[in-house]
């Protein structure tokens, strides 16, 4: 028989709950400019991961509604689909900057948590100013000409018969993609004061 381990492996959940505190909780050694910007945006992105995530409830009322016309009532929509995969890519990009906010989008964490606070400040540091956000602008600028042309050219979708207008959920993209670089100025913030400090600000 396999023994036990003898403790609980968290370091994942660490790695995540270390931005998990309050937005104003952050150490009296950082300049203020620099925890009023975090603080700052971390509430914003806060808010925004509040209010998005109320379109879990009309998407559980498309595919509920779907379900009890199509099997019990042999009356299937033309609606639900759209609306239900819409809004879910809505909350997908619309969220994106709350799960950065709180660290649980995907990393290499096997390797990430095995480095001390000061390493991972300095990887991400350099990640972010390298790749994240000359990537998001870059997205960013394509994203809002899709959505542009998508309400320019009175865009409808052709996959059902509903057809849709595309603009609303096309305006999703940019708008997301915004919210994350606004929230990646806080997380690069807090990777510098980690690569400087040696501790992540929000580590009790």
């Amino acid at each position: 028989m396999a023994e036990e381990p003898s403790h609980l492996d968290i370091s994942d959940e660490l790695i995540a709950e270390r931005r998990s505190g309050n937005p104003g909780d952050l150490p009296t050694d950082m300049p203020l400019w620099m925890a009023r910007a975090i603080a700052g945006i971390d509430t914003f992105s806060l808010w925004v991961g509040r209010i998005v995530c109320w379109l879990t409830l009309p998407i559980i009322f498309a595919m509920v509604y779907e379900v009890i016309a199509r099997y019990a009532f042999v009356a299937p929509t033309m609606w639900a689909y759209d609306v239900s995969r819409m809004l879910y890519g809505a909350l997908f990009m619309l969220g994106a900057g709350y799960a950065l906010s709180k660290g649980v989008h995907i990393r290499a964490d096997f390797i990430y948590r095995n480095w001390t606070a000061r390493t991972q400040g300095v990887i991400d540091t350099v990640l972010y100013v390298l790749f994240y956000f000359p990537g998001l602008a870059v997205f960013l600028w394509m994203s809002t000409d899709f959505a542009y042309l998508a309400w320019f050219r009175g865009e409808k979708g052709m996959d059902t018969a509903w057809m849709p207008h595309m603009g609303p959920i096309k305006t999703a993209l940019p708008v997301g993609v915004a919210l994350l670089l606004i929230q990646g100025f806080s997380e690069l913030l807090k990777s510098y004061y980690a690569a400087t400090r040696g501790r992540w600000p929000y580590e009790q």
